[in-house]
């Protein structure tokens, strides 16, 4: 073979087509406000560390940290950041990309989720490993069982100046006695305000908070005997149980959120909110 010289020739593969248009990144201010308005295209909403609230289809949601919320192209939505962090926001082709969910969506974000799309938003459009990347992204965005993430916020300053409280801190034990004090409001007077524009009890509300903040330190790695007395379970055998009732799941489900099957059918429709229970 001495001073054989072969050159093969081959032809060059076509550039990828990302469905992805564009990933922003950044941190929010509590300032932040987005005005109601539509756009063909679909989007993603992940937040890392803020709380963001909005309107979408007419529902009010609640986005915190370690969660993120589909958005379907020509759905009409609003936002405000309710604690300041940091979050992104994903737009996506409409004829390229392969979610084709026609109902706003949440599912938890996992720790190999948070890192392709931190992963995507760092590398050029042409970089070698995006199309798989971009494969294994979507393959991870799995619907939560609980199928949404809502939690309704009363509009009432004085209860709603309670209910930001406990989801900064869902695991504050005061209960409303010590929060009528807070607020120097009557307890039948918060009651009823809590019935009337939450749906929930105040017990019933704060369960649901408590499980929805759970969900999210589960998916990210955090066991569950952590995470019960992180949102405020004193026993984790308690906790198990107010998370089946609340969810139809056990906290198991949820903590290996990243090695879930690929999407293959479209989510069901997010139901109002659900009737939390006591612990």
């Amino acid at each position: 073979m001495n001073g054989w010289n072969h050159a093969v020739s081959v032809p060059p593969a076509p550039p990828h087509t990302s469905p992805i248009l564009s990933i922003d990144r950044g941190e929010a201010g509590p300032d932040v406000q987005l005005e109601s308005h539509t756009h063909p295209e679909p989007t993603l909403l992940w937040s890392s560390t803020a709380t963001v609230t909005g309107t979408v289809a007419s529902r009010y949601w609640m986005i915190p940290p370690g969660y993120g919320l589909w958005v379907p192209g020509g759905v009409e939505h609003t936002g405000a950041v309710l604690h300041a962090g940091e979050m992104s926001v994903i737009t996506f082709a409409t004829d390229r990309c392969p979610i084709t969910w026609t109902e706003p969506t949440g599912f938890a974000v996992g720790p190999l989720l948070r890192e392709l799309i931190v992963h995507l938003h760092r590398i050029g459009p042409r970089d070698p490993s995006r199309a798989h990347a971009e494969t294994l992204m979507f393959g991870l965005f799995t619907p939560l069982p609980t199928r949404d993430i809502q939690v309704a916020m009363p509009a009432d300053p004085r209860v709603r100046a309670i209910a930001e409280r406990l989801i900064a801190d869902p695991a504050d034990q005061r209960e409303l006695a010590a929060w009528a004090d807070h607020v120097h409001a009557g307890v039948r007077t918060l009651s009823r305000l809590f019935a009337a524009e939450t749906g929930l009890s105040f017990t019933g509300w704060r369960t649901q908070v408590r499980i929805r903040a759970a969900i999210g330190l589960l998916a990210n790695g955090a066991t569950v005997n952590v995470t019960a007395r992180a949102v405020g379970y004193r026993k984790p055998s308690a906790f198990i149980n107010a998370f089946r009732r609340a969810t139809g799941q056990t906290p198991g489900t949820y903590v290996h959120a990243d090695t879930t099957p690929p999407i293959t059918a479209p989510p069901p429709t997010a139901p109002g909110g659900r009737r939390g229970t006591s612990e």
